[in-house]
């Protein structure tokens, strides 16, 4: 008998000390949390997040809040049943967030690229939206090539085939759409003057492309200096708040009313509004903020929709001069177009 107990305890001991361990053994998930916002209109740690030099501008009564989502790498069981139980924390696998083939500072090296792509393409937008075009130039012309003796280096190029010009792909594309020796139209500027040009592609050498014998680039023309100071966080979600944020500090007018606008998106040169993940945990964390209403990219309207923050309205945008509309909406008391789940 007394070998018996022995055998029973030492049983016990052992099932308790695996417990144990699997409750601390960490786990293929982590956890999504409702991360900090940050005000694009304020300062961060004492430094403004959007500085622009050489230019006037505004202040605003209210805040244009960019939201984020902090993610929990390491989790043990006892840190996922916990959030498992959340209604603010979200328990996800870990390839989801950190693919296989990826290591966690490669992730985080590309989360710091897209950062910095989406300030840029904020700029952009912000610029253009203020009166300020993106021009597709000629940065060099190639010698023997059909635009030899017809276009110049820094010509601005404004239409092909009557297509005005916007992107440089827009150019590359018309080129390409008709078969190389087919003569176009190319509108441009040289000096501030505009003229056109008949130009004759011609196949490549090498591949039978049809081109006109251009390098092409962009360029933004503007007067001021435009830098955003916010190295903590990673990831394009912000870049629809930022451009917000820099639209609203140089033009005169109040974007927000005074009120604490909150929201999310990625934005490309062309304004578009894109999806992003953690939207659960992002309306958790604006209302904490006191925002008084949540920007939400149109593809994310229906995950928004099902988890859906009382007393935060949420609008649906799919460019930036939908949000646009939606505050103006919103500031002059009517209601913006809200999400919808289709």
């Amino acid at each position: 008998m007394r070998r018996r107990g022995v055998t029973v305890i030492l049983g016990a001991l052992i099932t308790a000390l695996l417990a144990a361990g699997v409750m601390v053994a960490p786990m293929p998930y982590v956890v999504l949390k409702p991360g900090p916002t940050v005000d694009t209109l304020g300062s961060d740690n004492g430094t403004e997040v959007i500085q622009v030099t050489k230019g006037e501008t505004s202040k605003s009564a209210g805040q244009l809040r960019l939201t984020t989502v902090n993610v929990q790498s390491q989790v043990e069981l006892v840190q996922a049943i916990r959030s498992w139980l959340s209604n603010s924390d979200a328990v996800v696998p870990r390839e989801l967030i950190y693919p296989p083939d990826q290591s966690e500072k490669q992730v985080q090296e590309q989360n710091a690229q897209e950062w910095k792509q989406s300030q840029s393409s904020a700029e952009t937008v912000a610029l253009r939206e203020l009166g300020y075009p993106v021009q597709v130039y000629v940065a060099k012309v190639t010698p023997g090539g059909a635009a030899e003796g017809v276009l110049r280096a820094d010509d601005v190029i404004t239409a092909v085939d009557g297509t005005a010009i916007t992107d440089r792909a827009q150019v590359t594309e018309l080129v390409r759409s008709k078969p190389a020796g087919s003569t176009l139209t190319v509108a441009y500027t040289r000096g501030g003057q505009p003229a056109t040009a008949q130009i004759t592609s011609r196949a490549d050498e090498k591949d039978g492309t049809p081109r006109i014998g251009i390098e092409i680039d962009t360029k933004q023309p503007n007067p001021y200096e435009i830098e955003i100071d916010l190295d903590k966080i990673g990831g394009p979600s912000a870049g629809l708040m930022f451009t917000l944020g820099i639209i609203d500090k140089m033009r005169p007018e109040d974007l927000t009313g005074g009120k604490v606008i909150a929201g999310t998106g990625t934005i490309d040169d062309s304004g578009n509004v894109g999806p992003i993940g953690g939207i659960p945990q992002k309306l958790v964390g604006a209302k904490k903020a006191g925002a008084e209403l949540f920007l939400v990219p149109r593809e994310n309207c229906a995950e928004a929709l099902r988890n859906a923050v009382p007393g935060l309205p949420m609008a649906e945008v799919a460019t930036v001069d939908d949000a646009l509309t939606a505050l103006q909406a919103f500031t002059s008391g009517n209601t913006p177009k809200p999400c919808s789940a289709s």
